[in-house]
């Protein structure tokens, strides 16, 4: 059970209080097959506090900066530089079109932009600062403490309606983290734990960096372009103890034949979207070692998973982690017996919980019965205490670990000539695999659609596969019956 959070108290100052105690150890490494650049603790330190006083200069507590960065080191420097400030950072993906981050930073207003070359900018009349290595030779300042409650970042992350949700976290919400330690990750201090994810992505953030920071661990990051077949050279070249991935990337190293000789290797984590349990056995089979997944959401970063202390049993995505209060409710909000299907729910008493949505007059109530925070998935509890996964109560698609709202999708095609009608849903296209698909009716060509979407959607929302039909599947109502789709696409197949 994880202690209460200290009060005062700042989430980067947190963070990086560990590695004082070493300050010449490998804090991160940044690893390509050619070279590799480190930052120990003391210059990731010294860079955090650095830009934390040039922010300082420009800015006041609790102004917001979006972060427009790439695959760099800048960005958890930036982050974090931000949140020591006493500011609110507001990560944002560098695959986002100018029309996407337009719209986040017309929902959210910055007050200045961090930005990296090459990254599309918000159509808006914003200060940019580009210089952040001048940011980090600032005279450096002291974290600000303050109420562990209070709003310390802001993530995006898309709703059933289409509408990307801005999310608050407190500074309590890295504290809560601890419960994967042993609940997940098993992670200790001697830990060289690698994430094959991007700087900018919320669960590298999270399970790449920040936590192997606050524990004195050494986080290593693919160089970008890195392609997933040779991480494992990276894996074995840098004796990498721990190993993060989407499923995705599993299968795709798999795929390659890649001899996978990985003595220094405990174990790998999952998390983003269901792993396949085929992909699990091949991966035990090729390396001796597990894949412990994690089930979690951007409201409240991950709460069930297995760990190698205690694996998930075959079937079921873990338990909940010491310390979280999980129940499977009714629709009336009664919980169910074991083995009964309902609504998994996170008592709003847990330090990892979101401090609500912050869209301003758009921004919906959180999704709450009684005292508890509403998931919006589906499963049962078995009675040996671990949650098997049923279905999501909305209509998100999740692929390659994105979760991307078929409406905001299709709203992107609006006007397109020759189009009358359209509709997104993810598509199975092999065991394991699923792709972001589109259904449409109309004269519209599939040139055409990709046209569009190349310059109106981030990549990983763009449509892989179009799907022409005379008319789109609808009940006698007329609504458009969505759960339809991918049946006909496996017809079509």
């Amino acid at each position: 059970m994880t202690a209460p959070c200290p009060d005062p108290f700042n989430l980067a100052s947190y963070v990086l209080d560990r590695g004082r105690g070493s300050p010449d150890k490998v804090a991160l490494a940044v690893v390509g097959p050619a070279r590799a650049e480190r930052w120990s603790y003391a210059r990731l330190r010294a860079a955090v506090f650095g830009m934390a006083g040039g922010l300082s200069a420009r800015l006041a507590p609790g102004s917001r900066i979006m972060l427009r960065l790439g695959n760099t080191p800048d960005f958890p420097v930036a982050f974090l530089s931000a949140v020591a400030a006493g500011m609110v950072p507001v990560p944002t993906s560098a695959a986002l079109t100018a029309a996407e981050i337009t719209r986040l930073a017309d929902a959210l207003p910055p007050d200045l932009i961090l930005a990296g070359p090459g990254i599309a900018l918000p159509d808006r009349d914003v200060p940019v600062v580009t210089d952040l290595a001048a940011l980090m030779d600032h005279a450096p300042a002291d974290p600000v403490p303050g109420d562990p409650d209070r709003l310390a970042y802001i993530v995006f992350t898309s709703g059933s309606s289409g509408r990307p949700r801005a999310v608050g976290h407190a500074h309590r919400a890295v504290w809560a983290r601890r419960m994967m330690w042993d609940g997940w990750y098993g992670l200790r201090e001697d830990d060289r734990l690698l994430h094959a994810g991007a700087f900018n992505w919320t669960f590298t953030l999270g399970t790449g960096l920040m936590d192997p920071w606050a524990i004195g661990a050494t986080a290593l990051i693919p160089a970008e372009g890195t392609p997933a077949e040779q991480i494992p050279l990276l894996l074995k070249r840098h004796d990498a103890s721990v190993f993060a991935a989407v499923p995705g990337v599993y299968r795709k190293i798999l795929k390659s034949g890649t001899l996978l000789s990985l003595p220094k290797l405990r174990h790998g984590l999952s998390a983003g979207e269901t792993l396949p349990p085929a992909i699990r056995q091949a991966w035990r089979d090729a390396t001796v070692t597990d894949i412990h997944e994690a089930l979690g959401m951007s409201e409240c970063s991950t709460y069930i998973s297995g760990s190698p202390a205690r694996p998930a049993p075959e079937g079921a995505c873990g338990f909940p982690q010491d310390g979280r209060r999980v129940a499977v409710l009714d629709a009336d909000g009664g919980v169910l017996p074991d083995g009964e299907t309902g609504a998994l729910a996170i008592h709003r008493s847990d330090p990892g919980l979101m401090i609500g949505y912050l869209d301003g007059d758009a921004a919906p109530e959180l999704p709450l019965q009684g005292d508890w925070f509403l998931t919006g998935d589906r499963v049962s509890r078995g009675t040996d205490g671990a949650i098997r996964y049923g279905s999501r109560d909305d209509d998100l698609m999740n692929a390659g670990g994105f979760r991307t709202a078929p409406q905001e999708v299709e709203a992107a095609f609006a006007g397109l000539p020759g189009l009358h009608d359209c509709a997104a849903f993810a598509a199975d296209v092999a065991p394991g695999t699923r792709i972001v698909a589109l259904a449409y009716e109309g004269e519209a060509d599939e040139a055409g659609l990709s046209a569009r979407a190349e310059t109106a959607l981030a990549v990983y929302k763009r449509p892989r596969a179009y799907l022409h039909l005379h008319a789109l599947p609808r009940s006698a109502n007329g609504k458009l019956d969505r759960k339809r789709l991918p049946e006909i696409w496996k017809e079509r197949q």
